[in-house]
């Protein structure tokens, strides 16, 4: 089954937020995790266009390194996530897995890899993105590095990144990709203030531990995964039990069975850079007509 293709936003006449009012300062955006196969893509195109309508979004980000079959991404499936409403990606540790990948990582300016990979290393560090309202929004992704495989210290790559972003470029948010959630929460500390949000992805399981830190940094461990939650994490459980028990090898395909969309809503100061409310979020399949209507009805 293909994406559904929706008109383009701009021609879209729904009413925005309150945070055009010049007399109030205010942005919103949406960080979708781990997007797992066909069923988490067609979550995304059908729910996207519908939670910008109704939650009033500036900026979508969606993490997309499982987009393709479970693991990776395509250009293909790169050009049907911008159609149906995602404004940038962030990658993980699948970042390569497809090695197609590469002309989109050398190409676009909405897509970003790990950056306490090797200098070398094919993708953008970091990058910049226009949010709906003109706010400019810098992105980046860190690989965390207990129970991972090697990376470069993810607390001098996030230095290294702040450090290049534009003084004038004051909201700027890390995806951080951490199996740990106690790793997570140091990062969140440690750029509490320097960031608007450091929120978590890669073990595809949603944290109940959503808050705005003390210097006013967004945070949460893990905002899960969008695909199929009758799994193991996003595959087939009979899959992963029979590997599991008796160690003969299987191909952990993706499952198909209750596909939601977990992430994540920031409302953000555009002129101080920090975060004022966190929310999150889950979508499931029964609230997808509802949120086609909205789109139809704009």
């Amino acid at each position: 089954m293909g994406a559904t293709l929706l008109p383009d936003l701009a021609l879209l006449p729904f009413p925005r937020s309150s945070h055009l009012d010049p007399h109030t300062s205010h942005m919103r955006f949406l960080f979708i995790g781990d997007i797992v196969g066909r069923p988490g893509r067609d979550m995304v195109a059908r729910a996207v266009r519908g939670l910008i309508v109704r939650h009033q979004l500036d900026l979508v980000i969606a993490n997309a390194e499982n987009s393709a079959g479970g693991s990776g991404l395509t250009p293909a499936i790169y050009r049907e996530l911008m159609e149906v409403g995602i404004d940038a990606i962030t990658l993980g540790d699948h970042v390569y897995r497809r090695k197609e990948i590469y002309s989109v990582l050398r190409n676009e300016d909405n897509i970003v890899r790990p950056a306490n990979l090797p200098e070398e290393a094919v993708g953008r560090q970091w990058t910049a993105v226009t949010a709906r309202d003109g706010t400019q929004v810098a992105l980046f992704c860190i690989l965390g590095q207990l129970f991972m495989k090697p990376a470069d210290n993810p607390w001098r790559a996030a230095d290294r990144v702040l450090a290049e972003i534009p003084d004038d470029v004051r909201v700027r948010f890390l995806d951080f990709h951490v199996e740990a959630t106690s790793e997570a929460q140091l990062m969140g500390r440690y750029l509490d203030g320097k960031v608007t949000a450091v929120l978590g992805t890669h073990t595809h399981v949603p944290t109940a531990d959503e808050c705005i830190l003390p210097g006013g940094t967004a945070f949460q461990a893990d905002v899960g995964m969008t695909g199929p939650y009758e799994s193991i994490i996003g595959r087939r459980i009979d899959r992963v039990m029979e590997t599991t028990l008796t160690s003969n090898p299987t191909q952990f395909e993706v499952a198909s069975k209750d596909a939601r969309l977990g992430g994540t809503i920031v409302d953000v100061d555009p002129v101080t850079g920090l975060a004022t409310k966190i929310q999150r979020l889950c979508i499931t399949e029964a609230e997808l007509p509802e949120l086609e209507a909205l789109v139809g009805n704009s």
